[in-house]
């Protein structure tokens, strides 16, 4: 099987109708295919762009007619824990609204897709519910799939313990998903939790970073905790593991991570994520580990990695438009 690994789409879906054409997908009555290969998507649908319904019909369509298959991501899983109610506590929702310390910022990230789809309470829920059917990871013929982090204990113990053979999140499972321990110490200790694996499947490892130390992200917010470059077992200091601009980490102690966050990865299969928001030419990060998200929903270009049967991973089979 031949695989084309798509990017975080962000509600671009004319950059995906246009990287769908690039790789030579065609527009069918039951959605686009391709004579030979099988698209699959990484995660984060929604948010940002300027095309959410659009972006989502697309992608389900291609899933529900066997032409796609997909994994859930961060976005995702927002969106379903802001859609559903908290059992707790009545009134309230798993992702909190209304909270000083969250209320504006969850609302600012998800207005996008909000925008399109809160005055339309039936098809709200019906996106919702097609969320709730994506996968937290695909391990297929060849290759392995996840949105953020492919954290092989972490799926173990979630496989054993709580997941059915779809590898999808149950009603109760999103609760305890959503449940963030309130103790740091409990937070950063190596013991698995449903909140800590779906946490680093969906949204990386994150780790604190040394007393004192702070960074802007993306949006401009203040961070003390920093993603770590998983994928990589040499990564071991705060100085090389972190997922900062290089003029950022030389800032950085280069003293050792916590060893958890030294996840790597066996090299058994490839394996293809996205959620990072990288930015340049597109190129592997290891002969075994590509990210296919080079920030499509910031301006950046849709990407996809064209998978034809190789072990080492190459440049070469980057694709992109926009």
């Amino acid at each position: 099987m031949s695989y084309d690994i798509i990017g975080d789409i962000h509600g671009q879906a004319d950059k995906l109708d246009a990287l769908l054409t690039r790789l030579g997908y065609r527009h069918t009555p039951d959605g686009w295919r391709h004579p030979e290969r099988i698209a699959v998507f990484v995660g984060d649908f929604i948010d940002r762009g300027p095309y959410q319904l659009r972006t989502v019909n697309r992608v389900s369509r291609m899933v529900e007619a066997g032409f796609a298959q997909a994994v859930l991501g961060n976005h995702e899983l927002n969106a379903m824990a802001w859609h559903t109610p908290d059992p707790e506590r009545p009134g309230e929702y798993l992702r909190p609204r209304f909270s000083a310390k969250y209320g504006a910022t969850n609302r600012q990230q998800h207005e996008r897709f909000l925008a399109e789809v809160e005055h339309l309470p039936s098809e709200h829920a019906r996106l919702i519910g097609w969320f709730r059917t994506l996968p937290l990871w695909l391990d297929l013929e060849g290759i392995r799939v996840v949105h953020a982090c492919w954290h092989g204990p972490f799926m173990d113990w979630l496989q054993r313990a709580h997941l059915g053979d779809d590898r999808r999140l149950s009603a109760d499972l999103l609760v305890a998903a959503t449940r963030e321990p309130g103790d740091d110490a409990e937070k950063d200790n190596a013991a698995p939790s449903v909140f800590k694996a779906v946490e680093a499947l969906t949204k990386g490892i994150e780790i604190p970073l040394p007393e004192g130390q702070a960074f802007r992200d993306k949006d401009g917010h203040e961070r003390r905790r920093v993603r770590v470059r998983w994928w990589d077992a040499e990564a071991a200091t705060y100085r090389t593991a972190a997922m900062l601009s290089e003029s950022a980490r030389e800032r950085l102690p280069d003293t050792a991570i916590p060893a958890h966050a030294r996840i790597g990865i066996d090299g058994s299969k490839p394996v293809f994520f996205g959620h990072y928001w990288l930015t340049g030419e597109p190129a592997i990060l290891s002969p075994h580990a590509a990210c296919v998200d080079y920030s499509a929903g910031k301006g950046g270009p849709l990407v996809a990695y064209r998978w034809d049967g190789e072990s080492a991973l190459t440049d070469k089979h980057f694709v992109s438009v926009g």
